[in-house]
């Protein structure tokens, strides 16, 4: 059996692992949805490779550089998070307030980071610059539900002040 320590370390990186995962999993899911499926989806019956070199010769910027940046500093804020949490520096409730909270950034993130792009496609191709492929929805969604879930976790966990009795 598990000292009572060892079993709230154990939560806390069980909890820190799922929100790594989920961060992770959502950088890696954005940065194909805005360099891979949504130009592809955006100019049907092109290859990526001939989408990327129209662009180029119409001086439109992909956006790679910034998309990539973008996924990267999502993956690393995971790994701080789950560091912290095998260094005993955070809690499970920690790890999942912080885990959902940047699953909640994601969105906002992502449509900074999808910006570049997509006004380049749309300048290219003469589209808008919105999202043709419907993943980024997907994620979108997935940020507002994580959204809900923090604020449903807050609300629970928010201690509750004592009744004063009356006199």
């Amino acid at each position: 059996m598990m000292a009572e320590p060892e079993l709230a370390r154990s939560r806390a990186v069980r909890a820190a692992l799922a929100g790594f995962g989920m961060v992770a999993g959502y950088a890696v899911l954005g940065a194909l949805q805005i360099l891979v499926w949504n130009p592809l989806a955006a100019v049907p019956g092109a290859t990526l490779a001939e989408i990327r070199a129209q662009m180029a010769g119409a001086g439109e910027y992909a956006g790679t550089p910034l998309v990539v940046a973008w996924a990267v500093t999502g993956i690393l804020l995971g790994v701080g998070m789950l560091v912290a949490a095998l260094l005993r520096k955070l809690s499970a409730a920690g790890a999942t307030v912080l885990s959902l909270l940047l699953f909640v950034l994601g969105a906002p993130s992502m449509m900074v980071a999808s910006f570049p792009s997509g006004m380049g496609l749309a300048d290219t191709f003469g589209i808008s610059g919105g999202d043709h492929a419907p993943w980024g929805s997907v994620l979108y969604l997935a940020s507002a539900a994580a959204l809900l879930l923090l604020v449903l976790f807050l609300v629970r966990s928010h201690p509750r002040p004592t009744p004063i009795p009356p006199r």
